[in-house]
């Protein structure tokens, strides 16, 4: 079971143990503790790195042959987790398979403060309401990838909301503001007249004391925390503690092959989306991103990989490769079978042009003697919005039967009788439109 780090973990966790988790059954069956040399291990843990401050410091540590405590943080500020969050969530895992403890940090107090990184404005705070309610939904979402039973779920709370006015005190006494305006948000901020709130050049500081609470043998973060994780070695000698080993992974690019993965460009793949969405995005991006995805996302051994490269350069269609990959990923966060049938409904989608023959009927019923395509797309599900359904209809995403539709505009009659309207490759309904008293 998930193992909380004490019997007075903050209260907020305390909910989180009720009973057992109903997601268990989906966690992915990961290895029992690997045993394999030092060179191996770090062979496996750079792959797809980013950085590491130091290699030769993390083999040391690994050459203990004792299992190394492996720090991560999240701030519960975006609950809906995504492909790009999960390449963090992967390397988590690969030091869970070496027998390492993963401790899994919710920053239910740094969130209070909000990170700073990479804003060009101060972030507003959360209330302990938002954070107990992101930090429930991260529990369910993050065990699809982790182990529970090699977790340590934490909140950094725990050691913060104690801490006096004279002990934060001393604790900010370790670091200096020269050093914290060396990071580039800071800097850009001071200079350009911007305001930066005190409280805002507390966050790198607690975070650091955060891998002091926890002794923690190494953090991992994404590029863009490097500044932070790098101010946690400084506080942990301040401390007299070994410096923890930073590790960094890159920031995934989004299904569009250039911009940051994000839900607000549009361009993620949600891990909690259909399989058949899943699937379809996952199919849809480029053969040179393909490969960006293997070695992020996949499980699969850099050596199989490699050989998935080879039999490209040899002439396999890379379709078959990305088949794999969208396969993997939705077996691992529904199951084989859904990933089956969403490649057999994508196949006689995309390849045989055919219309999936288990839509059910929806029956709208209009008062007037027609209704606006984008108010029907709307009604349907096919779109958020009727500006959606326009939009996508003047970019000729938007089907009738079949038929492109050029009129977005466009008014329907209320006839009573049945056709399969398709917005994009992937999402398709039944409707018929019937007459009102």
């Amino acid at each position: 079971m998930l193992r909380p780090a004490s019997a007075t973990i903050d209260p907020p966790a305390a909910l989180f143990y009720a009973s057992p988790p109903p997601w268990r059954v989906c966690v992915p069956d990961v290895r029992k503790h690997v045993v394999v040399s030092v060179a191996e291990q770090i062979a496996e843990l750079i792959r797809g790195a980013e950085d590491i401050v130091l290699e030769s410091e993390l083999g040391d540590r690994l050459a203990q042959r004792r299992p190394l405590t492996v720090k991560a943080g999240f701030d519960p500020t975006a609950p809906d987790l995504h492909l790009g969050h999960t390449v963090l969530l992967n390397k988590m895992r690969q030091f869970q398979q070496f027998g390492h403890d993963v401790v899994f940090l919710i920053g239910d107090f740094t969130g209070m403060i909000g990170d700073p990184s990479g804003r060009s404005a101060t972030r507003p705070a959360l209330t302990r309401e938002e954070i107990e309610a992101n930090a429930k939904t991260y529990e369910r979402q993050v065990f699809k990838v982790l182990d529970p039973d090699r977790t340590r779920l934490e909140f950094n709370s725990k050691w913060m909301a104690p801490m006096d006015a004279a002990g934060l005190v001393r604790l900010a006494a370790n670091h200096t503001v020269a050093r914290m305006l060396e990071r580039d948000d800071f800097r850009k901020r001071y200079q350009g007249g911007r305001s930066i709130a005190i409280h805002e050049l507390l966050y790198p500081i607690v975070q650091g004391y955060d891998s002091v609470a926890l002794k923690a043998d190494v953090e991992l973060g994404g590029t863009d925390q490097t500044f932070n994780l790098l101010v946690g070695r400084q506080i942990q000698q301040a401390f007299g503690q070994p410096k923890q080993i930073v590790l960094t992974v890159p920031l995934l690019e989004g299904t569009d092959g250039v911009n940051k993965m994000s839900k607000s460009l549009g361009n993620y793949v949600g891990i909690t989306e259909p399989p058949d969405e899943m699937f379809g995005k996952l199919m849809s991006i480029s053969d040179d991103l393909m490969w960006r995805y293997l070695e992020l996302l996949s499980f699969r051994s850099l050596t199989e990989i490699e050989g998935f490269r080879r039999g490209v350069a040899d002439g396999q269609n890379p379709r078959d490769i990305k088949y794999l990959l969208a396969g993997e990923i939705v077996t691992r966060f529904h199951d084989a079978a859904a990933a089956q049938a969403a490649r057999e409904r994508f196949i006689a989608r995309h390849r045989r042009g055919e219309i999936p023959a288990d839509l059910e009927l929806s029956v709208l019923a209009c008062a007037d003697p027609e209704m606006g395509l984008p108010q029907l797309l709307r009604a349907s599900g096919l779109v958020a919005s009727a500006a959606e359904g326009i939009r996508m209809a003047r970019q000729g995403a938007v089907r009738i039967d079949g038929e492109r539709v050029g009129d977005p505009l466009m008014a329907l009659r209320a006839d009573g009788v049945e056709r399969v309207y398709q917005v994009g490759k992937r999402r398709f309904a039944r409707v018929r439109i019937d007459p009102g008293e």
